[in-house]
């Protein structure tokens, strides 16, 4: 165990909701210093993302109750997705500049297991409302900010859409602010409640079809699945992490890329090797089932076929997504490497080699030399020659980067030779 955690465990003083936060980043954060929330999202990506998340139709009521009277008090108003990223900082603009400086700013990520506690972080993770005060962040650069948070929940189905938080000095956790901010969250979600109603009326008035028509199309909320450079998936759902085995992850990533359904048969050629019995799946289907009805009961799979009841994101795809569209940059950002490196299912191996070429050669016929730089630092690209050489091409000759460009290069000319 190491000494701060030690430190921590010791710590009387400190309320058991900030010591339980910080046991927990200790798992994936070794030190409060140094920390630096990720830019996730630039301005172009965040403008699609805002329109497509479900808050956006509730930050009419936000702007008006919270962001609005903030506006010279020196307070900051923050909301973020499922996942802790900030979508909206708006407030005092004198502290929006002095956010900026510890990334307290759209687009960064500050998730508990990012930089580690923190009101909207740890308000996502326990699913109620947070005040965090100094130095009870993890973090010791946000030691002089506090802040308070309070979720989102789908009106429908209880899962967590976001967070809404204040930041700022000492007034950002007074009492009177909790309640601020509870009220309106309470206001936002009664909107969407609303919003929803009068949707599935005007369906019932026409006669309308919901699969047709394009305000029920988009999700209510985002749940995803990660796949890349990991064997067994981390599946995303009402605000919970669920990591599964790795023959669990390749039946869902399938589900989830076939919408309409998969029969038993197909379902097992895909994850198995030919002449496979449909007993296998069958078996698998009944403990994945038994899985989410515990973990994420929204998304236990229906039968005959077999298909998800409603849409998971898989981050596969978003990476597809973002190379169509030219976003090389943020593609390479949620690509870690290879997806699912040693499963032998023939449907991923498939995927895993399409998408490994498509990243390849995205990068390196259209991407900037940053991000072709980013790429070689994939284990995937550490023997390709042709992208090395590429890199060095297009670095200038005086770039202080092609040294190790050229050494790297000879290593592997020397292999060939």
């Amino acid at each position: 165990m190491s000494p701060l955690r030690h430190l921590v465990e010791d710590l009387p003083a400190m309320r058991a909701l900030v010591r339980e936060s910080w046991l927990r980043s200790l798992k994936t954060l070794t030190t409060p210093a140094g920390l630096t929330p990720p830019l996730v999202w630039e301005s172009r990506e965040l403008l699609e993302i805002r329109q497509d998340h479900p808050l956006a139709s509730i930050m009419p009521v936000i702007t008006k109750l919270l962001v609005e009277p903030s506006r010279d008090t020196g307070l900051l108003v923050a909301v973020g997705d499922e996942h802790g990223r900030l979508l909206w900082v708006e407030g005092d603009s004198s502290a929006r500049r002095n956010g900026e400086i510890i990334n307290f700013a759209t687009g960064a990520d500050w998730s508990e297991t990012v930089v580690g506690t923190s009101a909207p972080g740890t308000a996502l993770v326990l699913g109620k409302s947070v005040q965090i005060t100094g130095q009870e962040h993890f973090s010791s650069a946000v030691h002089s900010w506090s802040c308070t948070a309070v979720p989102v929940h789908d009106p429908d189905s209880g899962s967590l859409l976001g967070v809404v938080d204040i930041t700022g000095g000492a007034e950002a956790v007074g009492t009177n602010t909790l309640s601020l901010v509870q009220a309106t969250v309470a206001a936002a979600e009664s909107q969407l409640r609303i919003e929803r109603l009068e949707q599935r009326a005007a369906i019932r008035d026409t006669g309308t079809r919901t699969t047709n028509t394009p305000s029920t199309t988009k999700p209510l909320y985002r749940d995803s699945l990660q796949i890349l450079g990991r064997d067994q998936g981390l599946l995303h759902v009402a605000g919970q992490a669920v990591i599964l085995s790795e023959r669990h992850t390749e039946i869902l990533t399938m589900l989830a890329l076939h919408p309409g359904g998969l029969t038993a048969e197909e379902l097992t050629g895909k994850i198995y090797p030919a002449g496979s019995s449909l007993s296998s799946i069958r078996a698998e289907m009944v403990r994945l089932r038994k899985l989410l009805l515990s973990a994420a009961p929204s998304l236990v799979p229906e039968s005959r076929p077999y298909r998800l009841p409603r849409a998971l994101v898989v981050d596969a795809e978003q990476v597809r997504h973002y190379l169509d569209r030219g976003a090389h940059r943020l593609a390479l950002k949620i690509y870690p490497g290879e997806l699912m490196p040693r499963s032998l299912a023939p449907a991923i191996e498939a995927l895993r080699s399409r998408l490994a070429i498509h990243v390849r050669e995205a990068i390196l016929t259209d991407a900037s030399l940053e991000t072709l730089l980013g790429y070689l630092q994939l284990r995937e690209a550490a023997d390709d020659v042709d992208a090395w050489r590429t890199a060095l091409r297009l670095l200038p000759p005086r770039s202080p980067k092609r040294s190790a460009v050229v050494a790297h290069l000879e290593a592997l000319e020397a292999l060939e030779g």
